[in-house]
């Protein structure tokens, strides 16, 4: 079983897919003591009473079975040492769905191993699975390699296409270009050559649309700081300045928030003690108001 296949167009394809577990083998089907017994008292009560079985082929089909018997029991010592080793490690599971007939595969680390009739059934995620079920044992770095590169993959598959990158995208294809470049070879190896020139074709993009933002939010930061010069100072302002106030605060508002990165934190106290101050004359004017109609 192939558990990694190569990058196709930026895409990981993983052949590993989930199921059910399948239903148990029963360890029944194995001939035992009880059943050669059974076998040869049926054998020599049925047998011809004028020729008899000779107790020479008794013996030899009870050697028989024992021989039997004993490859048997070495292939049960053998698989209990096998399980045992394998606590501690990472393990595919072949199952089938009882119900489809599906066959998927389930992975985890082997907590420990239980005997359950003379057969050793691996302890996964708190599911038991039989040994006979095994499919792969994976080593560790293989694992974690490989889902650095599914991971990184589906960071890609998450963005936009790279035509329609914009300002917005600039975090998410950072991290992505990161995690490639702090790769190692071995885990690059997990990922298709098409998978570091897409990074390298966001990575230019983001590059262009930044410039194209950059002069854009330039050239509102001033517009919004000869709004604001041209005022008067904040003591000096009067209800006339309103509509130049509000034009001042319709750029700003205007603004998304990688635009708003460029405007000076002394900017943005400035234009708010503006409107602050209009709001206090517009205050006072109600007051006056109301003072002379009580007159």
């Amino acid at each position: 079983m192939s558990i990694v296949a190569p990058v196709t167009d930026g895409v990981i394809s993983n052949t590993i897919t989930e199921s059910s577990n399948k239903t148990e083998t029963s360890s029944g089907n194995q001939m035992g003591k009880e059943d050669f017994l059974q076998l040869l008292v049926a054998q020599m009560k049925y047998q011809d009473p004028l020729e008899p079985t000779s107790n020479t082929e008794y013996i030899a089909q009870y050697a028989t079975f024992s021989e039997i018997e004993q490859m048997q029991n070495m292939s049960s010592s053998v698989n209990l040492d096998r399980a045992s080793s394998l606590v501690g490690k990472y393990v595919y599971i072949k199952t089938t769905n009882a119900t489809t007939g599906e066959t998927g595969y389930k992975y985890g680390k082997v907590d420990f191993v239980q005997i359950e009739n003379n057969e050793a059934y691996l302890s996964i995620n708190g599911s038991l699975y039989p040994l006979e079920d095994l499919d792969s044992v994976v080593d560790q770095d293989y694992m974690d390699a490989y889902e650095k590169a599914a991971n990184l993959v589906n960071a890609l598959k998450k963005l936009p296409s790279v035509a329609n990158v914009t300002v917005d995208d600039t975090e998410a294809i950072k991290a992505a270009n990161k995690t490639y470049t702090e790769m190692t070879d071995y885990e690059k190896s997990f990922l298709d050559e098409s998978v570091s020139k897409l990074i390298t074709e966001y990575v230019d993009k983001l590059a262009e649309v930044t410039k194209v933002a950059e002069a854009a939010a330039k050239k509102l930061v001033e517009d919004l700081n000869s709004a604001l010069e041209a005022l008067p100072e904040v003591d000096k302002l009067t209800l006339e300045d309103k509509d130049a106030v509000n034009a001042a605060n319709k750029i700003y508002t205007s603004m998304n928030s990688f635009q708003l990165g460029y405007v000076e934190k002394d900017t943005k106290t400035l234009l708010d003690s503006y409107l602050a101050k209009i709001e206090e004359l517009e205050k006072e004017t109600v007051t006056d108001t109301d003072t002379d109609e009580t007159v």
